[in-house]
């Protein structure tokens, strides 16, 4: 369910016709809440519903007078001019815009175009260094340090119209998944099971699917932020480097809103909390995971998630809203781990003794992506919900929990 500022009813012309500017079709506005109808979220011919920047109301036309021409787009200046790929070994110094940003986001945003697979190749191969050490692509910057990077090249751009019967698959499967897009934005329904980036033993997923996309410069959209592979839901991504460099200012300055939806083990007390902890990886040869840490333990960063029960299945099970202020890695999962109620099918945070999964649902992570709400790059505000994933709806419907009711989360404070 996407959503668009509200506009006012322009007033009916003699004949009964309404002027151009009017609200189409008499359809209703969104509900101030969080929580609607999941069928909202497509028309009745079955296709997404767009939505759009929110814009100021306009005028109902005269008839005395012809209506306003629509305002020119602005101009793709905003942007910053490319920078052109080093063809030899340079050393860059990170500035305090790029403070915090992880090693790969910082090769996404100096050189746009640049392919996934590539970043990770020169950073495994130990071609990147950070104040002449190796990095990982997760590591975090910090102004100041210097990064010796090596030659890049961009992938090779198709021409425009010449897909392949597999490309043209992998373009209408996009579109299926979209549930706002524009000449800047794109959101995404991710379905469950499909993984944002590639990693071992990963050959489908978002950003190669993205590949198809590519325009005539040969750039693709690009990954803003990312999702858990099991997670389902919004997932926003930029078609311009303009849009690139807007949305992920928005995360970083923490003014993007994010919301999930789980069903988790038991009831949490209170019903409405914060959860403020530190959170460190622990890695192994087979998986890794997120502990909870101390304040200046190595790699340990704080994490702060508000959450609220939206309602209950008796005791044994809750259906909770999530609000993430902090974007580190399983966040919600090991937060919610952390309080004794872990999320329902979660492989790796859930360890509750002797607890049985109700007949009926899936065990498969009960965690949605749930709405998106950030400041759109041309001005307006991007607010768009996704719909529960198919085994989240099935055990909605079978605890008897109704997907549209009202979410305490949407008044949690920001920070």
């Amino acid at each position: 369910m996407s959503r668009r500022t509200k506009k006012p009813l322009a007033k009916r012309g003699p004949g009964g016709d309404r002027p151009k500017g009017g609200t189409k079709g008499g359809s209703r506005p969104a509900k101030a809440g969080l929580a609607g109808p999941v069928r909202g979220n497509r028309g009745e011919d079955g296709r997404p519903l767009s939505a759009r920047p929110s814009r100021p109301p306009r005028a109902a036309a005269s008839p005395a007078r012809p209506p306003r021409p629509e305002p020119a787009p602005e101009p793709e200046i905003a942007a910053k001019p490319d920078v052109p790929l080093p063809t030899k070994v340079e050393t860059v110094t990170v500035t305090a815009d790029e403070n915090g940003m992880r090693v790969d986001r910082f090769l996404e945003a100096r050189f746009p175009g640049l392919s996934f697979s590539h970043i990770q190749r020169i950073v495994r191969k130990g071609e990147l260094r950070v104040n002449g050490k190796r990095a990982d692509s997760k590591d975090r910057l910090e102004e100041g340090e210097s990064v010796r990077i090596p030659p890049l090249k961009l992938d090779t751009p198709k021409a425009p119209g010449h897909l392949s019967e597999a490309e043209q698959k992998t373009l209408v499967a996009l579109k299926e998944m979209t549930l706002f897009e524009d000449a800047d934005v794109l959101v995404l329904n991710k379905p469950a099971g499909l993984a944002v980036q590639g990693g071992s033993g990963t050959t489908r997923h978002i950003d190669q699917m993205l590949e198809v996309m590519r325009d005539a410069k040969g750039q693709k959209p690009r990954l803003v932020h990312r999702i858990d592979k099991e997670t389902a839901g919004c997932l926003l991504v930029a078609k311009t480097r303009f849009a690139a460099t807007a949305l992920t200012g928005s995360f970083r300055h923490r003014s993007a809103r994010k919301i999930y939806w789980a069903l988790v083990a038991g009831v949490p007390k209170p019903k409405q909390g914060r959860i403020s902890t530190y959170l460190a990886k622990d890695e192994s040869e087979e998986d890794s995971i997120m502990r909870v840490a101390k304040h200046g333990d190595d790699g340990a960063s704080h994490a702060v998630t508000y959450y609220a029960v939206v309602e209950t299945s008796g005791q044994k099970l809750a259906w909770v809203s999530l609000k993430p202020v902090t974007g580190r890695t399983h966040q919600l999962r090991a937060h919610m781990a952390h309080i004794g109620h872990a999320i329902v099918g979660d492989p790796k945070y859930f360890n509750i003794e002797n607890w049985q999964l109700p007949g009926g649902l899936q065990k498969r992570l009960h965690l949605l992506a749930r709405r998106i709400v950030i400041p759109h790059p041309r001005g307006g505000v991007i607010d768009v919900s996704a719909p529960l994933p198919a085994h989240m709806l099935q055990s909605w419907n079978l605890l008897g929990l109704e997907h549209d009711r009202f979410d305490p989360i949407e008044h949690a404070p920001e920070e």
